[in-house]
């Protein structure tokens, strides 16, 4: 199979980044999905683009395929877990949300990055569905704009919750855009298994034509809980039989953002887990 594995650094905020990069690596994968934050190539820190091509080398010298991921949980707020989002009532706030994006694609550039990720975030208490869309074509336009005239595939990921909680709900987006070539999709295995009425597999192959980005993990039907292989309902087997056939290039990354505690070992079983599967069908 021609998928590419990476891990991420969301899933590692106990290690410096160069450690986390140089784990990854050892563990055989092929990449990493960076999340900008205040541990790991902080977005809003002096001297960025130097740091950026720091990470870059560090990238380069390991073999590490990346894609840059925005799902840091206070980046732009200490006090507000993912706040402002792209629908925050003040415009400031989403302006600042907006500007982490284009940054963030500016980033994915520098890196040599396959995709930068972003998602709409949750509709504020008090705000009507349709003033919460209005908001978030205003906010994400230029980030689209940005990574057209970067180059960079923008992956929005239906969270849920959020305002765009599902294939649907992107598909409603990508129209309301006039359907931007830059904007693509962040298809996470686990939501879909948690919320999608398809089966994982028939979701990865309804997304194929807008893939740009692939996070796994396993989860439970109805539960928005990012658990290690084994632990949830997830079959695995047809689902990275469905996405190999897809032809998508990008990375697959494992996404355990509440386990970092105990990340170098998730990182080695997770690996070992999805190559059992890829060689022999079946988990290990």
């Amino acid at each position: 199979m021609s998928i590419r594995l990476g891990y991420g650094t969301n899933g590692l905020t106990d290690l410096r980044l160069d450690d986390g990069l140089g784990l990854l690596a050892d563990l055989g994968y092929d990449g990493v999905g960076l999340t900008l934050d205040h541990m790991h190539l902080d977005p809003l820190a002096p001297d960025l683009a130097a740091r950026t091509r720091r990470v870059a080398g560090r990238l380069a010298e390991l073999g590490l395929g990346v894609t840059v991921e925005t799902g840091a949980r206070y980046v732009l707020d200490a006090r507000r877990k993912h706040g402002p989002t792209l629908l925050d009532p003040d415009p400031d706030g989403r302006r600042a949300r907006t500007a982490l994006l284009v940054t963030a694609v500016q980033v994915a550039a520098d890196l040599g990055a396959h995709a930068a990720h972003c998602f709409t975030g949750v509709v504020p208490e008090g705000t009507a569905t349709d003033i919460a869309w209005d908001r978030l074509e205003e906010s994400l336009t230029p980030v689209v704009a940005a990574a057209d005239a970067a180059g960079i595939p923008l992956a929005l990921e239906p969270e849920p919750g959020h305002l765009v909680a599902d294939l649907a709900g992107f598909h409603r987006l990508r129209h309301r855009l006039g359907d931007p070539g830059p904007l693509g999709l962040t298809l996470d295995i686990g939501h879909c298994q948690c919320l999608e009425s398809d089966p994982p597999a028939d979701c990865v192959r309804a997304a194929a034509p807008w893939l740009r980005h692939v996070q796994i993990e396993d989860m439970r039907r109805g539960v928005h809980e990012h658990l290690p292989f084994g632990d949830g309902e997830i079959d695995f087997p047809p689902v990275l039989d469905a996405l190999d056939a897809t032809g998508y290039q990008g990375l697959t990354v494992v996404e355990l953002p509440r386990h970092s505690h105990a990340g170098p070992e998730l990182a080695r079983t997770s690996i070992e887990f999805l190559r059992a599967v890829l060689k022999n069908g079946v988990p290990a």
